[in-house]
């Protein structure tokens, strides 16, 4: 990406203990008949990549999803906001991981409420008990869940690495706005091939 003023042109270099979110990869946004559904499904294929070439070299890999009480009332007001949310109260279908990137056994799987991963969770915790100082984040949506992770991920001290090209969006002018202001200001933007080969280097 280029183009960015003086004063937001700098750079984070990754560091050696990485990490991989793979952020509400759930049928919610893959099934033709959810009013969540994402327009291709493209961006799921090289998140698949980018878990498999993580778990080849022995970086973690944890997963989030989305889950309400049966009252909806964890939501708060953001239940009420986006109304389409309430197909993920109790255990529904539409919030089942895509077999593609499906949890392996053994790795951490967070619920959550709100956008970010980190919030109501214990992520960053049990990113540090790792010593985990790099956050390669794929998933959905861009404009959301992905940039309020990116944002929380620099907030507590990590260094955040989102896919470009492993996370997906509702509009392709949203997903583009998101990526350039997150490269701006919180994260690096990297596409998958370029993160395999951070993997592989060690």
């Amino acid at each position: 990406m280029t183009g960015f003023a003086s004063g937001f042109d700098g750079s984070l270099t990754p560091g050696a203990t990485p990490a991989v979110v793979s952020v509400d990869l759930m049928r919610a946004y893959f099934e033709p008949q959810s009013p969540l559904c994402l327009p291709d499904k493209d961006f799921l294929d090289t998140a698949a990549a980018v878990i498999g070439a993580a778990r080849a070299v022995g970086i973690p890999v944890l997963h989030t999803r989305v889950s309400y009480a049966p009252d909806g009332a964890d939501g708060g007001v953001f239940i009420l906001k986006v109304p389409a949310l309430r197909l993920l109260i109790g255990d529904a279908p539409l919030g089942t991981i895509m077999p593609e990137v499906a949890p392996a056994e053994g790795e951490t799987v967070l619920v959550k409420q709100y956008a970010s991963a980190f919030f109501g969770t214990d992520l960053a915790e049990r990113l540090r008990a790792r010593g985990v100082d790099t956050l390669v984040i794929v998933g959905t949506s861009t404009s959301g869940c992905i940039r309020a992770t990116a944002v929380d991920a620099v907030q507590h001290g990590f260094i955040p690495i989102v896919v470009g090209d492993a996370v997906g969006d509702r509009d392709e002018t949203v997903h583009n706005a998101s990526l350039y202001d997150l490269q701006a200001k919180y994260a690096e933007i990297w596409d998958g091939a370029g993160v395999m080969e951070y993997f592989r280097a060690g």
